[in-house]
């Protein structure tokens, strides 16, 4: 069911997108980090989450930043170098990413309703298994197939998904219209 709702999502064009510019492995381990947390989070604790951060908050948030490394990818420093999101934590700005698109996230909701139905060992085991094929071939798929591309479609192209998505986020909270 995860597998089936991840494909094609917001998190996975962002490892998808990521993974063009950085090595695979730091995109890989930033990636599965950040789904394990959000997800495994969600799974074990439930739904109390929206207890404790308002979800209005959360997808504020998550629209805003999204929408900073969109414009931070459209306008390199410099020229002539992949100048993504960040060059110095290409693992971390990989986890930062998928932690703030997963918040909220249609599969963050479902993980939390077969916790509920069906206990949250084989819940993770589950997610998890999914998540593992899902960014292995984001990864690949980026790195061998889109990263061939010319830097400025690719930072452009990049750029232009980062901030569909923040903008997607703040159109779900502002007037509830629900892109991804």
């Amino acid at each position: 069911m995860i597998l089936l709702a991840e494909l094609g999502d917001k998190t996975q064009l962002t490892v998808i997108s990521l993974s063009c510019s950085y090595p695979i492995l730091s995109v890989f381990i930033g990636s599965m980090l950040g789904f394990l947390v959000v997800d495994g989070f969600s799974i074990i604790i439930g739904s109390s989450l929206a207890s404790f951060i308002p979800m209005t908050w959360i997808m504020v948030a998550s629209g805003i930043i999204f929408i900073v490394f969109g414009l931070l990818t459209f306008f390199p420093r410099k020229e002539g170098t992949r100048t993504n999101v960040s060059k110095r934590s290409p693992l971390l700005a990989s986890f930062y990413l998928i932690v703030l698109g997963e918040l909220g996230d249609k599969t963050q909701i479902a993980s939390i309703a077969l916790a509920a139905e069906n206990g949250w060992d084989s819940v993770l085991i589950g997610v998890i298994l999914a998540f593992i094929v899902l960014v292995s071939l984001g990864c690949v798929f980026g790195a061998k197939v889109l990263s061939r591309l010319p830097e400025r479609i690719l930072r452009v192209g990049t750029a232009f998904l980062f901030i569909l998505i923040g903008v997607a986020s703040l159109l779900s909270v502002f007037i509830g219209f629900i892109v991804f």
